[in-house]
C-alpha cells in the first residue's frame, strides 16, 4: 500500500505517492505523458514492502500547485530542478532515479547533468536523448515514429485530444492500460490547464539540449512493441552511457512497461539497486 502527500519543494508543491520506511534507501520516480505518478503505483508499494523508501510525484504542470503558465517554465532545465528539489524537500543527497517516457528523459538529464546526486539511473521506454535523435536523422522507421511530436505542439492539441470524451487520448494507451487508470489520467488532464501544462512539455522543446554521456549506473529498459521508440534508438542507447549499462527488453509489451510487466520490470528494479 502507499500513502499520498504533498511534498513542499523549492519550486512549487507537487502530490505524491509514497511507501516504505523514511530511513530506506531512497527511489524516486518519475511518470511520463500523459500519465501521473499512479502509474508507479505497483512499484512504489512493492519497493516500500522491500525496504526501500519509493516517492512517485506528480511532475510540473500535472500537480495543480506547481502549473506555471509559460512554455519556458518547462524547459528541461526547469524539470531537473524539480527532482531536485523534492529530493531536497525529502532531505535526500543521494537516491536512486527512475523515470519512464518523458520521465526517462528528465532522468536522463538529471543523471548527466548531477551524477553526484544519483546512485543509479532506471530509463523506462525513452533511450538516451542523444540515442533518441540520432536514429531521427539516420532511421526512417524512427522518424516516422516520432511523427507524433509535432502534433502536440500544435495549438489545437488541446482541442483534439480532449475531443469526444478525450478519444485520441484514450486510443495512446490502446488496449494495454486498465481503463480505470485511463479515466483517472483523463479526469487529470480535463482539469483547467492541465492538458495545456502537459503539452507545455514538448512546446519547449526549442529551449532544450540534449545531455552529455551518463556516468551513472544505467539500467534501460525497451518494449518490443513500443510504436514510439524503434530498435535503432533502443540498441543505441548503450553508446550514451560510459558508466555501468544494463538494457532488457520486454518482449510483445508496449510503451506502457511500468502498467503491462508490473511484475516483471519491478524484479529488473529491485535487482538493479541491490
Amino acid at each position: 500500500m502507499s500513502d499520498h502527500r504533498q511534498i513542499e519543494a523549492s519550486t512549487g508543491t507537487f502530490d505524491a505517492i509514497t511507501a516504505g520506511e523514511p530511513g530506506g534507501r531512497p527511489v524516486l520516480l518519475l511518470h511520463g505523458f500523459p500519465t501521473a505518478a499512479t502509474a508507479w503505483a505497483h512499484q512504489v508499494a512493492v519497493l516500500g514492502h522491500a525496504g526501500l523508501r519509493a516517492v512517485a510525484f506528480d511532475q510540473r504542470g500535472y500537480s495543480p500547485s506547481a502549473r506555471p503558465p509559460d512554455i519556458a517554465d518547462y524547459r528541461l532545465e526547469a524539470l531537473v530542478e524539480d527532482v531536485l528539489a523534492v529530493a531536497d524537500a525529502l532531505g535526500w543527497a543521494e537516491f536512486d532515479l527512475v523515470g519512464h517516457g518523458m520521465g526517462a528523459v528528465v532522468a536522463w538529464h538529471t543523471a548527466a547533468e548531477h551524477p553526484d546526486r544519483l546512485r543509479t539511473i532506471t530509463a523506462v521506454a525513452n533511450p538516451h536523448p542523444g540515442a533518441l535523435a540520432a536514429a531521427e536523422r539516420s532511421d526512417e522507421d524512427q522518424a516516422m515514429r516520432s511523427q507524433h511530436l509535432p502534433v502536440l505542439r500544435e495549438r489545437s492539441a488541446e482541442r483534439r485530444l480532449l475531443a469526444d470524451g478525450g478519444a485520441a487520448l484514450r486510443q495512446l494507451f490502446e488496449w494495454r492500460v486498465a481503463t480505470p487508470d485511463v479515466d483517472d489520467y483523463l479526469e487529470r488532464l480535463a482539469e483547467p490547464g492541465a492538458l495545456t501544462a502537459a503539452l507545455n512539455w514538448f512546446r519547449a522543446e526549442r529551449w532544450n539540449t540534449l545531455p552529455d554521456k551518463v556516468d551513472v549506473p544505467a539500467l534501460y529498459v525497451w518494449g518490443t512493441e513500443d510504436v514510439t521508440v524503434g530498435s535503432t534508438a533502443a540498441l543505441s542507447c548503450g553508446d550514451w552511457v560510459s558508466g555501468a549499462y544494463r538494457f532488457e527488453m520486454a518482449e510483445d509489451v508496449s510503451h506502457w512497461v511500468p502498467q503491462e510487466a508490473a511484475d516483471w520490470l519491478t524484479g529488473l528494479l529491485l535487482d538493479h539497486l541491490r
